[in-house]
């Protein structure tokens, strides 16, 4: 049989350029909540009785905790494990319940009947009856009530995705455009920031109805810009302050923010789990939305393929999260003076902000 190669090689180039259009998209879709979180981490983090002192001990601490948190749970977790776990290409938590309730008698509706084994996406490359079957299996087809207590967890999961979609947009453009008060004074920054993050919200919301290839394409460049610009700072910073940061990398300046900081570190570890959830709250509430805008990769599964989320997120999103965390502790670990305004505008070179006439070095 002849092979024509020029062909293959033909569709192999079509299918990666398909593959790098789908990452493009994911990066004004997926990771708007993600790539802002370095504007509120920090300043959350120190928010409460946590003090920076002039060891670093604390900053190179919190450092250290972003660094891993951003590694095992976005990356490692979801990127390389999690999205494997999809239903025909579906992801979120309804795909796995579907997914589970095809392989186990679990589900509280009639989920195996004539008219569903039609479908292409329905039929199994196992039959659900195994021989071998898990424990696991056995125990929840056995039991009714975990049969509900399963479903109640599904919806749960649903509800806070929904919940964070709903809050993660309004405290996000709120975090945004409160950089407007290092250019104007405190009376108009008052009354400004709230009807400007309004009319920036309704802009947003009024786009959705147009698709998600299209809100993609219209919001993919300025995620992009956004990412290199802070990666580009946030290397100038470590160079230009402090080129030793990269040590906090270490695991061992965990053990030593815990040990010096004890129970306001622990405390304030809510404000580290910002990194991954997008949504700048109080620990109570940062716990009950743990890894919700990581959670983002699964859910948009069925609009991006597995290799493009992949893509997106190992080759830009991530390493310019890690650059500009890294960047904005080592400004601060030059400028003990800007506790009391910590965050991610203070670190930014007053040449590019244009504002001469804030000093912060």
């Amino acid at each position: 049989m002849d092979i024509d190669y020029g062909k293959c090689w033909d569709t192999s180039k079509k299918s990666w350029k398909s593959t790098l259009i789908l990452a493009y998209q994911s990066l004004g879709v997926v990771y708007g909540d993600l790539s802002i979180s370095p504007l509120y981490v920090y300043k959350s983090t120190f928010a409460e009785d946590i003090h920076h002192s002039e060891t670093n001990e604390e900053i190179f601490g919190v450092l250290s905790f972003v660094f891993w948190t951003l590694t095992l749970v976005p990356l490692f977790k979801y990127v390389f494990i999690v999205l494997r776990a999809d239903d025909n290409g579906e992801g979120g938590t309804f795909a796995l319940y579907s997914l589970i309730c095809r392989h186990a008698k679990v589900s509280l509706l009639p989920n195996r009947q004539v008219a569903d084994e039609a479908l292409s996406t329905y039929k199994l490359e196992h039959p659900p009856e195994m021989k071998n079957s898990s424990k696991l299996k056995l125990l929840l087809e056995k039991h009714k009530s975990l049969h509900t207590a399963l479903l109640i967890l599904v919806l749960l999961g649903t509800c806070m995705v929904i919940g964070d979609g709903l809050l993660t947009p309004a405290i996000s453009v709120f975090s945004a455009v409160s950089g407007l008060e290092l250019s104007m004074s405190r009376e108009h920054h008052q009354y400004a920031v709230i009807p400007i993050t309004c009319f920036i919200l309704v802009c947003l919301f009024a786009l959705q109805h147009y698709g998600t290839h299209r809100v993609g394409f219209v919001f993919a460049p300025i995620v992009m810009t956004w990412l290199l610009c802070i990666s580009a700072l946030g290397l100038y910073n470590i160079i230009h302050w402090n080129p030793q940061v990269y040590k906090a990398l270490s695991p061992y300046y965990m053990v030593k923010f815990l040990k010096k900081t004890r129970k306001g570190g622990w405390m304030s570890l809510g404000g580290i789990l910002l990194c991954i959830t997008g949504l700048p709250v109080h620990m109570s509430d940062a716990c009950s939305l743990v890894s919700k805008s990581s959670e983002a990769m699964f859910a948009d599964l069925g609009h991006f393929s597995y290799t493009a989320i992949q893509i997106a997120f190992t080759f830009l999103v991530y390493p310019a999260l890690i650059l500009a965390y890294m960047g904005q502790a080592a400004f601060l670990s030059k400028h003990h003076h800007t506790i009391h305004k910590i965050g991610f505008y203070v670190s930014v070179p007053g040449i590019i902000t244009m504002l001469n006439k804030f000093r912060w070095y």
